[in-house]
């Protein structure tokens, strides 16, 4: 779900994960599709078969709260021109009212997709589908808890996209199975926004994240309709730890492989010290709103230095701060971050 309206993002931006933030986010290894897919929706191409299903979804909050009623799985597969993205959706009620592009389709249900290619927590897209496969693209070139405003203007030339509907939409005469999304993202979509190979090289991460909005409805004159004063169930691949997409550090990672044969996930070297300065950012936000200037070392945020991460140093700019740890530049460092929690440094390759 993203949040386009602002007092709706005032009251979740404020404040840090909690301490219950898992040791690393989810991680996917994508191959390479073996034959052309036809997105339909249906999700019997033969390539399919060789792509693993991600771990089931789980509450955006994380353990915090109750597994989902219905099951969401998600898989994925590149060549040459694509990014292909599948999702199963277990749904014994299939329904939707929005069929005009660019409608805010998370007032349906929907299955939404975030891709950051640098990792950098700024210029990332997000794709939302229906299952009347209705699409929203936008492009936040900061999130939203930094000021970025979502650019409803942003297109994708040449995405492909397909749903297939397993029992009947819209009628809730019946039980429905489910419904799957099929989608096939170009990637000369980030041709302007990103510094990373495209296609992809062998071994690059991406950071991706998958929501499913889900509503408890209720039938009026036989037609489906949301419970009123009812919030919606936000359903993810890798946890948030708060009702927020837009928080892209927590996003999995999306490791590229042309390789045939079980392809091991590498942990992010860098997540340790990824974490630190994300921690630096957000207790730098109460500081500055009471000291009304930035602080400069740990002592003053009332960081403790965690274990093996080398001690980082905060320096002041004319925007604001950076914080730098000083990692091995084999393993992508220097790594900093400033102000607006943008990442100076991708993930290692």
């Amino acid at each position: 779900m993203t949040f386009a309206c602002a007092a709706m993002v005032s009251l979740l931006v404020s404040a840090p994960p909690g301490a219950g933030a898992p040791a690393h986010p989810k991680g996917y290894v994508c191959r390479r599709a073996a034959e052309p897919i036809v997105v339909d929706g249906k999700l019997g191409d033969a390539s399919w078969a060789d792509a693993p299903w991600t771990d089931t979804f789980v509450d955006i909050e994380g353990d915090k709260k109750p597994k989902p009623r219905f099951k969401t799985r998600a898989k994925m597969l590149w060549d040459d021109q694509y990014l292909y993205i599948a999702a199963d959706m277990e749904e014994p009620h299939v329904w939707g009212t929005l069929t005009k592009h660019d409608s805010v389709i998370f007032q349906d249900n929907d299955f939404e997709v975030f891709i950051d290619p640098d990792s950098d927590n700024q210029n990332y897209g997000e794709l939302e589908i229906n299952a009347l496969n209705t699409e929203w693209d936008l492009f936040l070139p900061k999130a939203y808890r930094d000021g970025g405003p979502a650019l409803n203007s942003w297109e994708i030339p040449g995405l492909k996209k397909g749903v297939n509907v397993r029992g009947t939409l819209n009628d809730p005469k019946d039980t429905d199975e489910g419904w799957s999304v099929e989608m096939a993202i170009p990637w000369s979509v980030w041709r302007e926004h990103t510094k990373q190979a495209l296609p992809p090289r062998e071994g690059d991460q991406w950071r991706i994240n998958f929501s499913r909005v889900e509503w408890h409805h209720e039938l009026v004159d036989d037609k489906y309709r949301k419970v009123p004063n009812t919030k919606e169930d936000n359903w993810v691949w890798s946890p948030q730890e708060a009702v927020d997409m837009h928080r892209p550090e927590t996003w999995g990672y999306l490791q590229f492989t042309g390789k045939s044969g079980n392809v091991p996930f590498r942990p992010d070297p860098t997540l340790a010290a990824r974490n630190l300065l994300m921690k630096i950012y957000w207790a730098q936000k109460p500081y500055h709103g009471e000291h009304k200037n930035w602080a400069e070392t740990l002592k003053d945020l009332k960081i403790e230095l965690p274990e093996g991460v080398p001690a980082p140093t905060i320096r002041l700019t004319k925007d604001g701060y950076e914080a730098t740890i000083p990692l091995a530049a084999e393993i992508g460092g220097p790594l900093t971050i400033s102000q607006d929690s943008r990442f100076g440094s991708g993930i290692a390759k």
